[in-house]
């Protein structure tokens, strides 16, 4: 850390010299600030991924040492044995759009840790490699005012210190927090743009949902100015004009003739916005994440790769990380977790993670699998979420199976495209449910379809059943009634995710991580996605 600073300390001593000679110079300066600090923190990574344990036991002496709740002196405990014996897992319930009286305790005190994080912890860390690589793989992506960010989250896991804070000036000056417009209106008052900056996939999606719902208010914006902001601009708001009119497809592109990337960072319950965004307005341009981040911390870091679907590599630490098999009974007894270096190549885990405020231990409901191995760390990718799954009959179909279902079915409705959905079980609707037999309500919002017939029905139906061969057996016992499709209008789930994020009560933990939720078990949400149904 010493070196670090001291490597920073001159672009440091430059750039408070140099704040007369504008912003391009202090630009300049950050990016070989950035070079010298991401060549140390990858040297830190090379040490600690090629000796994974010892760096978990850091790791986790790091916790041990930390603020915290729970009493307890180093010395009691001497490994890691006996810090699994002395605190057992604390299992969380997954679904927190669920009405139970169950016990939140684990994942609560992950998302809202009592602690706040070091300023070089992994997230950190993650930040600077991710900065880097990202201007390796798309050379000139951190030019001086090429980049925008549409949401109000950042995709980094981590603010940056001078003399690094130029790199991440994506919002314009007067953009100021809880305004998503003004971001918006910044952004396509330009069209020098090279990178654009989301939260998340869903994030960005409703951000081109309201653009395509209010672009001539917005491009009127951009005629007229903003005061402090935007200069009149009748020439941009022109060519605007003409493009939106267009319609969505290759939207971002034809507007920002010059883009080179989308920057997001990844969660659960993102894959069906990253395939709206790349399949529309998107299209043809490459989605770049800095990390997979989960309840607690940043848990993957991508490794610089220019993939759709990327592989993260698991950090030794802090903050401390187990892997609970997915293969093994959950109701098991103790069930018994392991480190990094003991995950083998194929299999599924579930992570788990250990906060320093409480020292509690708490499977996190991720499911992900070992693609590969960095050194002695493995390389994982999101599978499913285990508060994810529907099951009226015992059928227990998966997140990430359903969500291939419905794709598949989608490609067989001419013209559609699909752009979000959720799911319920039928008992939760309750009076507003239609068939007998217990089924799934299933709720999407589609691009190029209208309404719904009952051949699209019929369609998800089969599919389900080409999937599943139980869900296919209760179907012919008749145990299980066919899935009830609702067309949800323009708008509809991002009102969702709107009513997520101000209502405690709904989703007390909405600000980390970005979930998207793919299975409603809240009767309220149930509710108010029907009062959105079109067809």
């Amino acid at each position: 850390m010493l070196l670090l600073l001291l490597l920073l300390l001159l672009p440091l001593t430059l750039l408070w010299m140099g704040k007369a000679w504008g912003p391009t110079l202090q630009h300049g300066l950050a990016l070989r600030a950035l070079r010298w600090a991401a060549a140390w923190k990858q040297w830190q990574l090379e040490k600690s991924t090629r000796h994974a344990l010892r760096s978990q036991e850091q790791a986790l002496h790091q916790c041990l040492q930390g603020p915290r709740t729970t009493p307890c002196r180093l010395g009691e405990v001497p490994d890691l044995n006996s810090f699994r014996n002395q605190f057992p897992l604390v299992w969380p319930r997954l679904d927190p759009h669920m009405e139970t009286g169950e016990s939140e305790e684990g994942l609560a005190l992950l998302r809202n840790p009592l602690s706040s994080s070091a300023p070089w912890d992994s997230s950190f860390q993650v930040t600077l490699l991710s900065l880097n690589s990202l201007e390796q793989l798309y050379p000139g992506a951190l030019a001086p005012g090429g980049t925008a960010r549409l949401t109000l989250s950042s995709p980094w896991p981590s603010s940056l210190p001078w003399p690094l804070k130029p790199l991440t000036w994506a919002c314009p000056p007067g953009t100021g927090a809880g305004d998503p417009r003004t971001l918006l209106l910044a952004a396509l008052g330009t069209r020098r743009l090279q990178v654009l900056e989301a939260g998340t996939a869903t994030e960005l999606l409703d951000v081109f949902s309201c653009l395509g719902a209010d672009w001539k208010e917005l491009v009127e914006a951009v005629a007229v100015g903003l005061s402090g902001l935007l200069p009149p601009s009748p020439a941009r708001a022109a060519e605007l004009k003409s493009e939106l009119e267009q319609g969505p497809q290759g939207l971002a592109r034809r507007l920002w003739p010059g883009l080179q990337v989308v920057v997001m960072k990844d969660a659960g319950g993102q894959d069906v916005a990253k395939a709206a965004l790349g399949a529309t307005w998107c299209q043809g341009l490459p989605f770049f994440s800095p990390a997979y981040v989960a309840a607690g911390g940043v848990i993957g870091l991508n490794l610089g790769q220019k993939q759709l679907n990327p592989g993260y590599l698991l950090l030794p630490g802090p903050p401390f990380v187990e892997l609970l098999p997915a293969w093994e009974k959950v109701q098991e007894e103790g069930p018994a977790t392991l480190l990094l270096g003991e995950a083998l190549q194929g299999k599924e885990y579930e992570l788990v993670l250990t906060n320093d405020a409480s020292l509690t231990r708490c499977p996190l409901g991720d499911v992900v699998q070992v693609i590969g191995f960095y050194n002695q760390c493995p390389v994982v990718r999101f599978v499913r979420r285990l508060g994810q799954s529907l099951n009226v009959r015992g059928e227990g179909i998966s997140e990430d199976v359903f969500s291939e279902v419905l794709l598949r079915a989608v490609g067989l409705w001419p013209g559609a495209k699909l752009l979000d959905y959720c799911c319920a079980e039928s008992g939760i609707v309750g009076s507003s449910s239609d068939g007998s037999a217990p089924h799934y309500e299933v709720f999407v919002e589609l691009r190029g379809v209208r309404g719904l017939s009952e051949d699209h029905r019929h369609k998800l139906d089969h599919c389900l059943q080409e999937a599943s061969p139980i869900y296919k057996s209760l179907r012919f016992r008749g145990s299980i009634g066919p899935a009830q499709v609702h067309l949800v209008g323009q708008g509809g789930f991002s009102a969702l995710r709107a009513l997520l994020s101000s209502s405690p009560s709904l989703m007390p933990f909405s600000s980390f991580p970005p979930e998207m939720p793919r299975i409603l078990r809240h009767r309220k949400l149930i509710q108010f996605l029907l009062r959105k149904v079109v067809s």
